[in-house]
């Protein structure tokens, strides 16, 4: 099955402007089947993602969270829940505004605390094609890190398995998924 999915989204749960109906709402609309939810850790209101079951919708609903990781300064990780399978990935390198050798050294160092098993190669929404490399040894994924309307739907995955969210997880693990732009 051809599923399309967001893996970076905030809401009014933290600093995002669409409420977590709405940005369900939104992504449903686009198109896409899947979206993980991953407010900021430092923002995120407690329990608020407590109806996101109770929606009615068509989309998985992956819960998760970005992390603040102190690193030689902060990185931002993204912490994605399915039922049993948990991802995790290296948000947009491209805004520390470091050369890429520079980028690589700050993710071996999260990765001896977290288990990284993808790197975004885009900056909100925007592809940032020096951090494509394979220079980085780890899988490449577009994520849109939407916090409004305007930021939806600019960049996302597309792959071909089951639809339920440990299947997924463990085909972004496995590198069985594809990049796509708006632009």
């Amino acid at each position: 099955m051809l599923l399309k999915g967001a893996l970076h989204v905030h809401t009014t749960c933290s600093d995002g402007t669409l409420s977590v109906s709405e940005a369900a709402n939104v992504y449903e609309s686009l198109g896409f089947d899947f979206i993980a939810l991953t407010d900021h850790d430092f923002l995120m209101r407690q329990g608020c993602y407590d109806d996101v079951n109770n929606l009615t919708t068509k989309l998985l609903i992956f819960t998760g969270v970005e992390m603040t990781v102190f690193e030689k300064g902060y990185v931002h990780i993204n912490r994605i829940d399915g039922d049993e399978e948990v991802l995790h990935i290296f948000n947009h390198p491209a805004d520390l505004d470091l050369p890429v050798s520079k980028v690589i050294e700050r993710i071996a160092s999260v990765a001896k605390r977290f288990p990284i098993d993808a790197v975004e190669i885009t900056s909100n929404g925007f592809r940032t094609p020096e951090f494509d490399t394979s220079e980085i040894s780890y899988k490449k994924i577009a994520t849109d890190d939407s916090h409004s309307r305007s930021g939806c739907g600019r960049a996302w995955i597309e792959m071909d398995c089951m639809r339920d969210k440990d299947s997924i997880i463990r085909a972004i693990k496995k590198g069985r998924f594809w990049n796509c732009y708006t632009g």
